[in-house]
């Protein structure tokens, strides 16, 4: 006798997953992939100055004061003086982090073999990817090139974004995306790539000159209390121990990043006065004498010691049993402290207030006829944390950052659950795209999640299911990253649409890219293209010297991006 299994019930938006081939969630990575916490949002500063030095809003009379340290601390305004960053400084970056191992390709992003999506693996390999055969994309009708790079017509992810943003402003996206082995459910693969982004800013600048500033109050923002500010880990090697996580988790977070002592931001004769004082006696390498170890401090702006390329390694002993090397540990924390007081200074006396940073004030996201939120949206947690956030980047408040979003571990054996939590994803990602658009200024996005998953091969035929296959258990053998670039100038020109391949199977091809088995070299893949959107990846090599991309020649196969220009 034949029974057939009722399709398992749908959950809603925000209720969380409870698996019973999944141990019990314990640790928060686990309780965010499951959907029982959400990702909180943060800044990325050192965060036991950031408890010292809330700035107060000091007025011009501190920079003023404080002019001749701004070099040493490397310190300078970012390009059109912050909050209009436009399209004359780097690229602003923005990771959204899916906790669980979400879908990214086959029903979303399109992917195929030999390096091409249209180059599309097999029915069997498609029904893996949740494609049931009726919407298999091998002719135009399951195809949306919306976003320059093939979506699923029916994509959940593509869905949600044109929620958000118009096709005027989708006619200025162009993508990527990147077949690679990341493992299930667990925030050990190194898949965030803010840090190499960070890094790489430093060549942009020119012969004997600082670097852009990349962010006015901030480097990098994000959304968890880790090391990389996001679910997924950064590869070790390029994380900067000068940028600690900041917990934001509010529009209020953000103007405390510029002081609430008025509209203005303007201090009292006190603050500037305690500010210039700190400043004058917080002695660091530059303000030794002659015979104390010396280092050079001109990294990238808001950086005080770059450890990948100034080791401290001095050994000498000054004759007392204090090596060099301890020496100069303690004068570069001492200038840290030194310039931390520069930089708060700095930032009261060119900040616009507290109003210039809330995305609660700003017409385009909220409160306006046409903002991209409606007020019923903003009642939302994860829509209110990537306003924030995204008020930083877009605005040139900050450079780089990660948006967590928790509840992708949705293999709950139906499919509706799925399109639920992609959809709300893509709301989040075309926002994103939308103010892009209203503030004319450029962006790209990198889609990353831990693993991936396959399906049961039963079709899901509720609404929420449409048609499609359901979830049924983790495989990081078909996971994938996207890359997605905004520009406001038009679509940015991609020579690739994909770097990497599968198998007809649906799986990862291992050897189809140095990325596809090691995340690592995944984010070393996104670092290249975006220093190719802002016209240096020729300095690839410089900027990492121990990058896993090999020669010129073999990373020229893995940019698909060309400088904006």
């Amino acid at each position: 006798m034949y029974i057939l299994k009722k399709t398992p019930r749908a959950h809603g938006p925000n209720e969380p997953f409870k698996h019973e081939n999944h141990p019990r969630p314990v640790t928060r990575r686990q309780l965010l992939g499951a959907g029982f916490l959400s990702g909180g949002a943060m800044v990325m500063a050192p965060a036991w100055l950031g408890a010292l030095l809330r700035s107060g809003g000091a007025d011009a009379a501190a920079l003023t004061s404080l002019q001749q340290l701004q070099t040493e601390c490397a310190l300078q305004p970012p390009p059109n003086g912050g909050g209009a960053l436009g399209t004359t400084g780097p690229v602003p970056f923005i990771t959204i982090d899916l906790a669980g191992g979400a879908n990214l390709m086959g029903s979303e992003a399109i992917a195929g073999m030999a390096g091409s999506p249209t180059n599309f693996i097999s029915t069997a390999g498609f029904a893996k990817l949740g494609v049931p055969g009726s919407m298999v994309p091998t002719s135009t009708a399951f195809i949306d090139m919306s976003l320059g790079l093939p979506f699923h017509a029916d994509s959940a992810i593509l869905r949600g974004m044109k929620l958000k943003a118009s096709a005027t402003a989708l006619a200025k996206v162009n993508g990527v995306v990147i077949p690679a082995i990341s493992q299930n459910d667990t925030n050990s693969n190194p898949l965030n790539a803010m840090y190499l982004v960070a890094k790489a800013v430093n060549q942009l600048a020119a012969p004997g000159q600082l670097a852009p500033a990349f962010g006015q109050y901030a480097t990098l923002v994000g959304t968890n209390a880790t090391t990389s500010g996001g679910n997924s880990a950064a590869p070790a090697a390029y994380v900067d121990s000068t940028l600690q996580p900041t917990r934001i988790a509010s529009s209020a977070d953000n103007t405390a990043l510029v002081g609430s002592s008025g509209g203005a931001g303007a201090a009292t004769q006190l603050q500037v006065d305690v500010q210039q004082a700190q400043a004058s006696i917080s002695a660091g390498t530059k303000a030794q004498n002659a015979t104390a170890p010396k280092l050079d401090m001109t990294t990238f702006a808001g950086s005080v010691v770059d450890p990948a390329t100034k080791p401290l390694i001095a050994t000498t002993s000054d004759g007392t049993g204090v090596t060099a090397t301890a020496q100069a540990a303690d004068l570069a924390l001492k200038e840290q402290l030194r310039c931390a007081y520069v930089k708060t200074a700095f930032t009261s006396a060119v900040s616009k207030g507290p109003d210039s940073v809330n995305p609660d004030k700003d017409m385009l996201i909220v409160g306006g006829a046409n903002s991209i939120f409606t007020a019923t949206d903003y009642t939302n947690g994860d829509l209110k944390k990537t306003a924030a956030i995204m008020k930083l980047v877009i605005n040139g408040y900050a450079g780089a950052g990660t948006i967590v979003l928790g509840g992708f571990d949705y293999h709950s054996g139906n499919r509706a659950d799925g399109e639920t939590k992609n959809q709300a994803a893509g709301v989040i990602i075309g926002a994103i795209i939308a103010y892009a658009d209203a503030a004319a200024t450029p962006v790209m996005i990198n889609i990353i999640s831990d693993g991936s998953l396959t399906s049961t091969g039963n079709a899901d035929t509720s609404t929420a299911g449409r048609g499609k296959l359901g979830w049924q258990g983790d495989s990081q053998q078909v996971a994938a990253s996207i890359i997605l670039v905004y520009s406001p100038k038009g679509r940015p020109a991609a020579t690739i649409n994909q770097i990497g391949s599968l198998n007809a199977d649906g799986t990862v091809q291992a050897s189809s890219s140095p990325g596809a088995n090691a995340p690592n070299l995944v984010t070393q893949i996104v670092a290249l293209n975006w220093m190719a959107l802002n016209g240096i990846n020729s300095a690839f090599q410089t900027a990492f010297p121990m990058q896993g991309l090999c020669a010129a020649t073999a990373q020229a196969a893995l940019t698909a991006f060309t400088k904006i220009t």
